[in-house]
């Protein structure tokens, strides 16, 4: 351990160089630093396919929001997939390192300063993955670890013992059984399925019970985004799109409740699992600790119908963080600003100085 005038010199360190903590996640990336900026934009960049697209917008991209909004004209790239960074190709490349570089600028960092940032990362993600993500701050980032998702989201609660982590993601869903130490592999598990998931099976279900209906991915998201929920409807969900052209009120309660759905049983599964990685004295405290986290944390009813469904295995209770979109950049800041950077390489893999 580092001596009490160890650390205070490394915290002085910490002190001249901006921290941040980032979450760059499927759909949204978000970004939080230590002199209290904080930033979200949607993953996603555009590039205008010939020279009336640039005529229009007058660059060459657009990052986030805007690039969703004039998606007419623009091929979109989203390249992080599943939690990860896609490796199609150079493109999906180029706009990860422009997504970062503009997360990063929402901080306004200071010319010459030292940047030092957490990144998080799927529960599960391979050594692979993590260097390649470490790799694409080359030049951005003068100090970069990245740590698990939910790992990051139980340290911003301080919910470091006896606590699992579910963080509904839109890639991924990642569970984390924290035991009052970094988690270790056989504690963590994620689900390849997530609010993208929902998204391309609300489209189908609405489509399907629709005929003509014009619907594509984007504006199922933003239906998800104001309606989802699971278990016994409290009113109708009533959408207004296009049909053949013409605008109409439909009801697509039963596709809304029936997609969110899907993701139910596979979370339980996740959580009977990680259950048994408890002693058995903890695993009852366990079960009263679920915390759901991420994007997918706001699905209505989640939560009780979780704890319906593990009814048997005791008393079950099941909260929300407080603000999902921050929920893993607050645990990273956090965790970059407690933790001297002398000491990131203990909690996971590290690239900079």
């Amino acid at each position: 351990m580092a001596t009490q005038w160890e650390t205070r010199m490394t915290n002085q360190k910490n002190e001249r160089a901006l921290l941040l903590g980032i979450d760059f996640g499927t759909a949204r990336t978000a970004v939080m630093s230590s002199r209290r900026h904080k930033g979200l934009l949607q993953t996603v960049v555009g590039y205008p396919r010939d020279v009336i697209g640039v005529k229009l917008l007058n660059r060459t991209l657009v990052v986030g929001d805007e690039a969703i909004e004039k998606r007419s004209f623009l091929d979109l790239y989203h390249p992080v997939a599943d939690g990860l960074l896609k490796e199609a190709n150079d493109k999906d490349w180029d706009a990860a390192r422009e997504i970062l570089q503009q997360a990063i600028a929402l901080s306004e960092p200071r010319a010459g300063e030292r940047i030092c940032g957490i990144i998080g990362v799927p529960a599960r993600a391979t050594a692979t993955n993590r260097r390649q993500l470490l790799q694409l701050t080359e030049g951005l980032l003068d100090l970069c670890l990245v740590v698990s998702e939910p790992f990051m989201v139980a340290y911003g609660l301080s919910r470091l013992l006896n606590t699992m982590i579910v963080d509904v993601g839109a890639g991924t869903i990642d569970l984390c059984a924290m035991k009052g130490s970094v988690p270790a592999a056989d504690s963590q598990l994620s689900i390849l399925k997530g609010g993208n998931y929902i998204d391309r099976l609300l489209e189908t279900a609405i489509r399907d019970a629709y005929a003509g209906v014009q619907i594509d991915r984007y504006l199922a998201r933003q239906l998800k985004e104001q309606h989802a929920f699971v278990g016994a409807p409290t009113e109708a969900v009533l959408v207004h799109l296009r049909v053949h052209g013409k605008p109409m009120a439909l009801d697509v309660t039963e596709a809304m409740r029936m997609t969110c759905e899907t993701i139910v049983p596979d979370i339980v599964e996740a959580i009977k699992s990680l259950l048994l990685s408890f002693a058995p004295e903890c695993q009852a405290e366990a079960l009263a600790n679920i915390v759901l986290a991420g994007g997918g944390s706001r699905i209505r009813g989640l939560g009780a119908l979780l704890e319906q469904h593990l009814r048997e295995y005791g008393d079950v209770h099941v909260t929300m963080v407080a603000d999902p979109e921050y929920g893993g950049a607050y645990g990273a800041l956090k965790l970059a600003m407690e933790l001297p950077t002398d000491y990131w390489s203990q909690i996971g893999e590290v690239i900079g100085d």
